[in-house]
Parts: C-alpha cells; structure tokens; sequence
C-alpha cells in the first residue's frame, strides 16, 4: 500500500513519520493514567489509609498526561496533514501530467463524473490513509502491543486472555474486508455510472423540459440511483453483522479476565493488586486497538481508489516525438489511414493530399468518417494503421506542442472559459499584444456585439461562455484561431445549425483565417465548399473520389445525390396556410 503512495510524498515524507512520533507520544501519555488509578486503588484493597496528597499528586499527574497527550496529538495531526495535502497536490498534478498525454478520446471514454470523482472525491478520501490511518493506526497499533508484552510480564495467563478478544476481533473484522471486498468493484462502479448519469442528466435539462421527454429521462436517472443505493445496502448488509461483531468484542478485554482472574485470585494464584494492574491496563488496549482496526478497515477501499488512479494513467499516451517542427513545407498527406474505435474500424486506408495554401473539403452521409479523419489531422487519437505527414514530416515524429503550434482546429462546439472574452481570445497566442487581440476580435466580425456589452471585450464569457449567443461564442473562437495564425487550419462544421445572419458573419471571418492557408474543411452545407481546391467524398470510412466540383458533379453519383440534395434544401419554402 505505502509502496504506491510513497513516490508522491517526496521530501514530506518526514512530517509523517514524525506525526507518527507525536501520536505515540500522545497515546502513552492517555495511557498512563490507567497506571495512576491503580495506584489508588491497589492500596485500598489492602486496607491501606490514603492522604489526600497522595490522591491528588496522582490526579495531577493525570491531568499532566491530558494536556500532554491533547499538545502532542494535535501537533501530530499538524505534521500529518502538511504531509497528506501536500501529497494529494502532488498526486493531482502528476495525474493532470498524465491526462494531458492522453487522447481526447480516452478522456471522453472516461467521463466527465467519473474523472471528476477521481480528482476530487477519490483522491480526498486519500487524506484519511495519509493525514490518519498511517500515523495515528502506527500508534494506535503500537502502545496495544507494548501494555499486552507488560500483561505477559505481570502474568502470562492473563496475557493469553487478554488476546482471545482480540483474536475474535481481528478474525470478525478479516471476515467483514474479505466479503466487502467482494462487492467493491461493482460497488464503485455503480458510483461511477451515478456520476455520469447525474451530469447527463443536468447537462440534458434543456432538451428534456422542451421535448417533455421527463419520464424517460427521469428513469434512467431514478435506475441508476436505485441500483447504487441498492449496491450501497447490500454492500453494509454483508459487513454489518461483522462490523458489530468487533466492535463489541474487542473493547472487552476484560470479558474473560475479570471472571477468571477473579478465581485465580481466590485460589492464591495471583493476588488481588496483580489483577487489579492487567484490568487498568486492559481498559486501554481496547479502544486503541479498536482504532487501529478502524483504519484497517479503510485500507481495500484506499488501496482500490489508488488501483484506479494508476489505471487511469496506465491508458498509453498518445505517441509524440520529441523533435520540433521540420518539415519542408505545410502540405498534408494522408497515407493509407486506418483507425477503430474499440473493435469497430471506421476508416479503412484512406488517402488524400492536401497542397499547401489550398482548401480541402469532406463531404459525405453522418457516420462516413469525415470529423474522425479531421481530429485525427490534430492528434485527436493515435492511429490504428497508416500516417499522416505534415510537410513530408509524420506527425507522431514531433512533440505535441510543435504540432500544436502548426495547426488550428475550430469545431461547432468551442468552449470559453469563465473569464473575459479578452482573456479567451488570448488563448491563441498568449505573447500578442492588445493592438493584435483587437484586430483578431475585428476580423472575426466580433465588433457588433462587443459594443454593445457592458464591458465590451473584457466582460466575462461567464461559464462555459453562456453569456453569449452560440454564434458570438463561435465567433470569439475564430478570433482565437486568427490570433494563433497556424499555418493549417481544420474547420469541422464550424458554421453548422447558425442562422442565416451569424453564418453569413461566421463565413467572413473564417475568410479572414484560411487566407494563404492549409485548409481542411467539412461544411454541412455544399454550397459553401464548392469552390474549394478538392472536394473529398467520404462514405464508410472510405475517400471513394476527390476532385473539383465540376469533375465530381459529372463523374461521382455519390456527390451528385448530396448536391441535388443540398440544392432542394436550400430551396424548400414553407407552405402557406
């Protein structure tokens, strides 16, 4: 357990072992006044007269030992918790190290709940292993054994029943971790589709009020809620009976002590002050062990939520070379391109050309491949077959960053951040000055709506940028992607569902980005690519014809059959009443 956290603890690692040291010291001194009250009392069951000094040099002594152990538990408490922070921020970044290597698609395959319940909830509970259950289970565990070894010392028979309750206890408590062990993977898997479903659910609200479609989406919520609740009870119902079973037992040491040391008193064997020590000692073994017992049992379900942070970094990284741009010029090429998603392949060997500074277009049915050749241009996944060159270079031979800086990608959905529009459209180039972001937000067709804002360009997008109109968040985004000025633009279905107004302003400012560009686009409506240099017709995962508009028109039925189609879309009138 200790071996999977201890790379993240680094130089904190001696502010546990020192909480550790704290504790212990915390623990002796709440043990020792057990030693004071048989001190009083031994004396009294010999009949002895005792002053009232001696009673209360005692009882301060016992006071002592509260403030002692109060003082050096919580400074171990302090210890610990510099060291289990600083540890879970640590593991944090070196999870977000990770994820930022991985594929976009994994990270969707994941979910947003169940990503958001490992860096947040997962990794808190974490805190209990780092900040609790080593320092304070090592003492607790600690000062059990040292009082049990002076039990032995005292007298060996009693030490050998002062360990029959622990032993049930301990037997009771492996019983409870083996069968809920059990049941945890399906447990937390049934909390992971919570999650998502929940965030679905909210995300969806929208939709369901307007197409009235609350029962359906309300079933499904209402079914995987059940069936967490539903793991959750069946889960304690195994461990319940055992839970109890132990935390009766083991506080009572002195179950099978009192009666049989009483004997062994009677008969001779031992004398009344013997007893009377072990019984003080043993009303402290109890709840320490019971403690420690405690953070024991927490260690399979660390030791599971640990298990899925490395599975989540295990995912491969998407493949990146360590060199930087050097290629010869911006042309692309995609060279026998295959790729699956899990064991479904939906592209099969696909070719295709881009020259530098020219516009090419995908076209074809939803499901035909042209958004996954596109994310693929920029790295969206690593590929299953094939190679996609950028300049005569393959794109798995450059970093990430190298590639980025090549390379712009503007899709229908773009995200803003919960900061002004300024600070959004700087993301594309975070050196540029002010006189270039306003350019940018210019040539975007952005003036008409930063004017009338309160704050013109610094008002905040507000979260994920609801504070605009879809078309102006698309809009910030082309602004971005001006700024960024890469040389090979990737435009997928970025005028897709705008109204006739905001498309027409959209189509001016992407004019203001593809200029003197490599351009790769997939439009929804034809007549916005026909002038394109190529045109590529996708259809299952294949490119089945790439030529000008002209040449496809007359020789490739299957762009004819989107044309006609495009056509009578673009001419349909609603009927008069």
């Amino acid at each position: 357990m200790l071996k999977k956290v201890a790379p993240y603890i680094g130089e904190y690692k001696k502010y546990t072992v020192w909480a550790a040291i704290m504790m212990s010291i915390g623990i002796v001194a709440n043990v020792i006044p057990y030693f004071f009250l048989y001190q009083i009392i031994s004396p009294l069951t010999e009949g002895e007269q005792l002053d009232l000094s001696y009673i209360m040099i005692r009882v301060a002594g016992v006071a002592v030992c509260e403030i002692i152990f109060s003082l050096s538990y919580v400074k171990g408490l302090e210890f610990s918790h510099i060291s289990a922070y600083n540890t879970l921020k640590n593991l944090r970044v070196s999870l977000q190290g990770k994820l930022e290597k991985q594929s976009l698609g994994n990270i969707q395959n994941l979910g947003t709940g169940r990503i958001k319940k490992i860096f947040t909830d997962d990794i808190d509970q974490i805190e209990l292993l780092l900040a609790h259950a080593i320092p304070e289970g090592i003492a607790n565990i600690f000062i059990p054994v040292v009082i049990i070894i002076i039990m032995f010392i005292v007298n060996w028979k009693l030490g050998l029943l002062s360990l029959v309750p622990l032993i049930a206890g301990m037997f009771a408590m492996g019983m409870m971790m083996k069968s809920g062990f059990e049941l945890m993977n399906a447990y937390y898997e049934s909390a992971a589709r919570m999650n998502n479903t929940i965030i679905e659910y909210v995300n969806g609200m929208e939709v369901v009020k307007v197409f009235n479609k609350d029962g359906d989406s309300y079933k499904k919520f209402g079914e995987v809620v059940r069936g967490y609740r539903d793991f959750t009870i069946a889960w304690y119902k195994v461990c319940w009976p055992w839970m109890a079973a132990y935390s009766s037992i083991i506080p009572c040491l002195a179950l099978l002590m009192l009666p049989v040391g009483s004997y062994m008193v009677l008969s001779g064997s031992i004398t009344l002050d013997r007893l009377i020590l072990v019984l003080c000692m043993s009303f402290a073994v109890g709840p320490s062990f019971l403690k420690a017992l405690g953070f024991a049992g927490k260690i399979p379900q660390l030791n599971y939520k640990i298990e899925e942070l490395e599975k989540l970094m295990d995912h491969p990284p998407l493949k990146e070379g360590r060199s930087d741009f050097s290629g010869e010029n911006n042309d692309v090429v995609f060279e026998n391109v295959r790729f699956a998603y899990e064991d479904t392949e939906v592209l099969h060997g696909v070719n295709l050309q881009m020259k530098q500074g020219t516009t090419t277009a995908l076209v074809g049915e939803s499901g035909s491949g042209k958004s996954t050749l596109a994310k693929l241009l920029v790295h969206y996944y690593d590929l299953d077959g094939g190679v996609i060159r950028v300049g005569g270079q393959d794109i798995t031979d450059m970093t990430l960053k190298a590639l980025n800086e090549r390379v712009a990608y503007v899709s229908q959905e773009q995200f803003l951040f919960n900061t002004s529009l300024y600070e959004n459209i700087l993301i594309g180039n975070p050196a540029a000055t002010r006189e270039q972001v306003m350019d940018a937000a210019h040539r975007a067709q952005c003036d008409e709506f930063l004017e009338r804002l309160p704050q013109g360009i610094h008002t905040s997008a507000g979260d994920s940028g609801k504070q605009l109109s879809g078309g102006e968040r698309q809009r910030i985004s082309l602004a971005r992607a001006i700024l960024k000025d890469a040389p090979i633009i990737v435009l997928d279905e970025a005028t897709a569902f705008m109204d006739p107004e905001n498309e027409e302003k959209l189509n001016r400012a992407i004019d203001e980005i593809i200029k003197d560009k490599t351009v790769l686009v997939i439009a929804h409506r034809l007549s916005t690519v026909k002038n394109a240099d190529m045109i590529c017709v996708m259809k299952d995962g294949e490119c089945i014809a790439a030529d000008r508009h002209e040449k496809l028109l007359s020789e490739c039925p299957e762009y004819k059959k989107f044309w006609d189609a495009s056509v009578s879309a673009s001419t349909l009138k609603i009927k008069e009443a």
